[in-house]
C-alpha cells in the first residue's frame, strides 16, 4: 500500500513538472514570436537585410510620406531585395539617404554610393560599384538629382 502511494504521489509530481515545463516552453516560444512580429512591424531599414527580405520574398514597406516608389537591391550573387518606399522628400537620393539605404561620400559628380541596405561595393578594393537603375533603365542622373516619381521602380545592383 505504501509503494502504491508513493509512486502515486511521484507520478503526480511528475506530471505537474511536465506541465509546468509545457506551459514554460510554450509561454516562451510564443513570446518569441511576438517580438520577432513586432520587430518586423517596426524594424528600421539598418536592421533589414538583403537576406532577410530575400528569404521572405515579398517587399518591406519603409518610411512614411506622400511619395512611393519602388526601391530594389541586387547583390553580387543575384539576390533582389524589394523596398516599397514612402517619403516627403524630392528627390531618390535623399529618400534612401535619410532611410539609411544608402551610404557614400560626396565627390565632384554628386553622391558616390558605396554601401546599399548593409552592402559594400567598392570599385578601388574589388573593381565592382553599384549601378543606379531607374524603371529598368541605366540612371542618366545620379541618385542625389533624380526626382522621384511617384510608382516609379529604382534599383541599385552590384556592378563589375
Amino acid at each position: 500500500m505504501k509503494n502504491k502511494r508513493l509512486s502515486f504521489v511521484l507520478s503526480l509530481l511528475l506530471c505537474i513538472v511536465l506541465i509546468t515545463a509545457t506551459a514554460l516552453f510554450s509561454w516562451g516560444c510564443g513570446n518569441k514570436n511576438d517580438a520577432a512580429d513586432t520587430t518586423a512591424a517596426d524594424t528600421t531599414v539598418a536592421d533589414t537585410t538583403a537576406e532577410d527580405t530575400a528569404d521572405a520574398g515579398k517587399s518591406v514597406s519603409v518610411g512614411e510620406g506622400a511619395h512611393q516608389f519602388t526601391f530594389t537591391v541586387r547583390d553580387a550573387e543575384g539576390n533582389e531585395t524589394v523596398f516599397d518606399v514612402h517619403t516627403d522628400k524630392g528627390t531618390v537620393g535623399d529618400a534612401l539617404t535619410e532611410l539609411e539605404l544608402i551610404e557614400g561620400e560626396e565627390g565632384q559628380y554628386g553622391l558616390y554610393v558605396k554601401t546599399v541596405n548593409g552592402i559594400t561595393a567598392d570599385y578601388d578594393v574589388d573593381g565592382t560599384y553599384w549601378a543606379f537603375y531607374v524603371d529598368g533603365e541605366y540612371a542618366t542622373s545620379g541618385v542625389d538629382s533624380t526626382e522621384i516619381t511617384d510608382g516609379a521602380s529604382y534599383m541599385f545592383a552590384v556592378e563589375k
